[in-house]
């Protein structure tokens, strides 16, 4: 959709609005698309308003809203965009004949105004009612906000000013799923690399955990994710955990988490050395349970390898077990889903994440057009996901969306009682700094009050982080300047 402005240059928020309510369209500049929007923005004196007017397939439509601005520069910078977002959302609605489910939401973290409301004094009720008449959020969604909400200002407050979490990356997997587009590596193509990768990463993590000591930081939730962590061998697994144990105090951590996402990297070998080392919770992620679907998103394991994985994983004793799946999947169909989701239920996981697939650029569904569900499709799936976790005793406890989204619907991580994953809820609420080692590692610096998030980003492929320990160096000092300057006080 070709886009034009006036009176701004909000470029990202119309972009992101864009992608959320029309997510088969892509913003262009210039040319002669005949689907456009123009979108502008006037102001006088303390009252901004703005007006939105589209073509799209044939068919108009006109969003105009306005609002005396208040507060701070920064608030009213967010009262602005806010504004070009429902103008942009109100015209959508007449071109395209939309009800999104999230309604005019757009970005990461749609439970981010019941948050808000829910500290300003609203009830419960309240927040769900505010999402639906303000924001044209579905009565099922309003409802999973306000219940997100709820978990993340109750883990908030068991935070304190120093409190932060850690994760570390381990980009490596067996093969690559047709829907990833993360910064991993097969295995089978750069197995030369994992060695010279794990004594870099170990370097990294030793003067981390330093620098944590230095700063009077506390580690309240750790986390190893990818790629597949256990793509790594016992012993090299073994090996950097003493690491770990000999670099960081665990005392305070209240999860200790390693992603053991492939159930054909999943061995009994491996889930000792994990449990000796303290770990206690691990995701086991199928993302489908139809063999179909696992070969179609090109992952070389059955569902049977799976139940076995699960097997394994039970007898070792892990107090807390995630699954993964994703409603979308190429091949899939409602039925299917159903199927996948009540094995999991049934197989005992005290956690479920339930994402939507999401078609990310670098992917092999969107290189090769693999065919997907429809939206439509997808609807069922996640219809039937919620009221069917909800009777097997699991709640919602996180959630989050990302761009290109089938159906513009959401990511859930659902639980048991009592078996919230903590990290989860911190980095998607951004609830403490996340200090990030690995390749693709992204620190998160967490202060207080708006606009007092900073991020320093390490070097993505395995090789170049290997060959430049200086990148680390430098996102460190960025890390320490924070809290030295009190970046992070509350």
């Amino acid at each position: 959709m070709r886009l034009c402005f006036k009176g701004h240059n909000e470029v990202y928020a119309v972009e992101q609005t864009l992608m959320a309510l029309l997510p088969e369209e892509r913003p262009v500049y210039g040319g002669d698309d005949p689907n456009w929007a123009g979108v502008s923005l006037t102001q006088e004196g303390d009252r901004a308003a703005a007006v939105t007017e589209m073509h799209y397939r044939g068919e108009t439509g006109r969003g105009e809203c306005a609002r005396v601005l208040s507060g701070t520069e920064y608030e009213r910078e967010g009262q602005r965009r806010r504004l070009l977002q429902m103008s942009f959302f109100m015209a959508a609605r007449q071109a395209a004949h939309i009800a999104p489910p999230w309604g005019s939401l757009t970005g990461i973290r749609p439970d981010k105004v019941a948050v808000q409301a829910l500290d300003a004094g609203s009830t419960p009720e309240e927040a769900r009612r505010l999402l639906e008449e303000e924001y044209f959020v579905t009565p099922r969604r309003a409802r999973l906000a306000a219940e997100t909400a709820a978990v993340t200002r109750r883990l908030r407050r068991e935070l304190a000013p120093r409190d932060i979490a850690l994760y570390v990356g381990i980009p490596f997997c067996p093969t690559r799923c047709a829907y990833c587009s993360f910064v991993s590596a097969s295995v089978e193509k750069s197995f030369h690399l994992v060695e010279p990768y794990l004594a870099a990463l170990k370097a990294e993590i030793a003067s981390a955990g330093r620098l944590c000591r230095e700063l009077g930081l506390r580690v309240r939730a750790f986390y190893m994710g990818g790629g597949t962590p256990t793509t790594l061998t016992a012993e090299q697994m073994d090996g950097l955990l003493t690491v770990l144990a000999d670099s960081f105090d665990f005392a305070a951590c209240g999860e200790y988490t390693v992603e053991a996402g492939r159930p054909d990297t999943v061995t009994a070998e491996k889930l000792r050395v994990l449990r000796s080392h303290g770990v206690d919770r691990i995701s086991v992620n199928p993302q489908t349970m139809e063999d179909r679907v696992l070969t179609a998103i090109g992952r070389r394991h059955s569902a049977a390898q799976i139940l076995s994985a699960m097997e394994l994983a039970a007898a070792a004793g892990f107090r807390h077990i995630n699954m993964d799946l994703i409603a979308g999947l190429p091949e899939d169909t409602p039925e299917g889903f159903r199927r996948s989701l009540d094995a999991c239920v049934a197989l005992g996981a005290d956690n479920i994440t339930v994402h939507t697939l999401s078609l990310k650029k670098g992917s092999r569904i969107t290189l090769e057009g693999l065919r997907i569900p429809s939206a439509e499709a997808v609807g069922e799936m996640l219809d039937y996901a919620d009221p069917a976790l909800r009777s097997a005793g699991y709640g919602p406890y996180y959630l989050y969306r990302q761009k290109y989204m089938s159906g513009s619907f959401e990511n859930v991580g659902w639980c048991r009682p009592g078996s919230e994953n903590l990290y989860n809820v911190y980095i998607m609420s951004e609830l403490c700094s996340i200090l990030s080692c690995g390749a693709g590692g992204s620190t998160k610096m967490v202060g207080a009050g708006p606009g007092s998030i900073r991020r320093a980003f390490n070097l993505k492929y395995p090789a170049e982080y290997t060959a430049r320990p200086e990148k680390i160096a430098e996102n460190q000092a960025a890390f320490a300047a924070f809290y030295r300057e009190g970046g992070a006080l509350l």
